[in-house]
């Protein structure tokens, strides 16, 4: 089977569902739709992913890109949650998404605000997620040991820290992924190589437990198709779900120039006053940047695809952060802003902040199956129960074998350094990155960087349409590349953008070319 997506593969996969029977519809193209597309296919079973927007259209775009081993939840006695993430972050370091998902060391500072008992809590609640750690048998060479560092050397991974009052830092590493959207990519195309069709711009309505209504967003026509349905639309799950509460998370984001914090190495953790366990990081990433984050409040009635950050958010994630620098952060520093609404199963009272991460299946008579709530770092999890239930409704034994099946691109360092590509391209498609050089071998124009200054080439956007599913200038650089998270680049990646877009479309030659896979 082929892993491309293009507009000619989204159109015969329309015809299909209108005309055929399918194992499983999957409705949502997250990261928890993604998985349960990958799951299903993985095991034989003959499915479509259907999705109103794009892949990686809300939520899943708009984490804090970390694959962490869950220590918020261990500091609030939440040990399943706890344990489940250790487990899966062990699966996507080593097998599932090497490629994606790497090391990254975090420091929190101790200085006058983590007092010596304070330190002593927090040490041993980072030592115990290390046990967490072993017993994930995630290898010491991936996830060192935590340890406490001295000033000297906490300075050298974070030298824009306030040096007032720091007597060192602990040390400790962590997962992090270069980019939530394309783990979504990866697991919609891998899905696709294993027999699954990958729809965008496909609403679907009418639910019911074996049939759902699409419409064909660019035509507009519309068509019932069978088959056993998943709604796994996350913070909109319960427009499908009737009895299901959800409530809606506000985790919002500034990004800065790494500059502003002094060109930090590693993720700064900085402790919210008055919430034991809740901190607040500066994480560094690509092409000079570092993304302040998160935060968690409830946010009724907004928008689910791209919620606006209040200035009460960022005013609270630059006073916090500011704490931990010796340079005081403002409005002026930020250069982009971002938030995305976490999907909580809803257990009535409390702030969001008290709710659970845990996951939901729904498996109603007569309607569809609903997986729900959960996390990022959870989504195999996920997807692996709601497609248990649906072999169990389907009568078949077939196992899951996502936790050891990799995502096209992964690879091991070793193998990934290897790969005929440049560094940025490796760590952003794994081994398929020699497929994205080949574009810019074969066109010179499409070596040029998009934006001056960022890293992203203008083979990546010829990429996401003849390869990965892109059908707008949107599409490529708000999902298949994260440009226009620089608010000021946007203008410049769109521009670019619509001329790959008319190239890789209009032209005869460039429909010819092959990519391996």
């Amino acid at each position: 089977m082929s892993a491309h997506l293009t507009a000619a593969t989204r159109s015969a996969a329309l015809w299909r569902l209108a005309e055929q029977r399918y194992d499983v519809i999957v409705v949502g193209g997250g990261v928890t739709g993604a998985g349960v597309a990958l799951d299903a296919s993985s095991r034989g079973l003959r499915t479509a992913l259907v999705e109103r927007g794009d892949l990686a259209m809300g939520t899943s775009r708009w984490s804090s890109k970390l694959v962490h081993g869950g220590l918020r939840y261990l500091a609030r006695g939440d040990i399943a949650v706890a344990w489940e993430s250790a487990r899966e972050r062990h699966h996507l370091l080593t097998r599932i998404a090497p490629h994606l998902v790497r090391p990254v060391p975090f420091l929190v500072p101790l200085d006058a605000a983590t007092p010596p008992p304070m330190a002593a809590v927090l040490q041993a609640g980072i030592h115990a997620g290390d046990l967490l750690r072993v017993a994930a048998l995630t290898p010491r060479s991936a996830l060192p040991r935590p340890r406490r560092i001295g000033t000297t050397e906490a300075l050298a991974l974070a030298p824009g820290l306030s040096t007032d009052g720091l007597r060192g830092a602990i040390l400790y590493l962590d997962g992090q992924l270069d980019d939530d959207a394309r783990l979504v990519i990866d697991l919609a195309r891998t899905a696709a190589a294993h027999g699954a069709d990958i729809v965008t711009r496909c609403a679907a309505s009418a639910l019911t437990a074996d049939s759902v209504r699409l419409t064909d967003g660019l035509t507009g026509e519309s068509f019932t198709a069978r088959g056993m349905v998943v709604n796994a639309t996350g913070i909109w799950a319960a427009e499908h779900a009737p009895g299901l509460t959800m409530t809606a998370s506000r985790g919002s984001h500034l990004v800065l120039r790494a500059a502003s914090l002094g060109w930090p190495r590693a993720v700064v953790s900085t402790a919210v006053p008055g919430h034991f366990g809740r901190f607040v990081f500066a994480i560094p990433h690509t092409d000079g940047l570092v993304h302040i984050g998160l935060t968690d409040e409830p946010a009724p009635g907004a928008d689910g695809v791209a919620p606006a950050v209040p200035t009460a958010d960022e005013t609270f994630l630059l006073g916090t952060m500011s704490r931990a620098f010796a340079r005081r952060l403002t409005p002026a520093d930020v250069v982009g802003r971002y938030a995305g609404l976490r999907p909580l199963v809803s257990a009535g009272g409390g702030g969001t902040a008290d709710i659970s991460r845990r996951h939901l299946l729904l498996t109603p008579d007569g309607g569809p199956l609903t997986i729900a709530g959960g996390k990022l770092t959870t989504y195999r999890l996920m997807a692996r129960d709601a497609v248990d239930a649906v072999a169990r409704r389907l009568g078949t034994d077939s196992p899951s074998r996502t936790a050891t099946l990799p995502l096209l691109g992964a690879a091991s360092a070793a193998e990934l350094r290897t790969v005929p590509a440049s560094p940025d391209l490796v760590r952003r498609y794994g081994t398929l990155a020699s497929e994205v050089a080949a574009l810019a071998q074969r066109e010179p124009w499409l070596a040029s960087p998009v934006v001056p200054g960022r890293s992203t080439i203008a083979a990546e956007l010829a990429y996401g349409v003849l390869a990965e599913g892109a059908l707008t200038a949107a599409d490529l650089v708000e999902r298949r590349t994260r440009l226009s998270l620089v608010d000021a680049d946007r203008p410049t990646a769109l521009d670019v953008a619509r001329r790959v877009l008319d190239w890789a479309t209009s032209r005869p030659h460039s429909r010819s070319v092959t990519l391996d896979s």
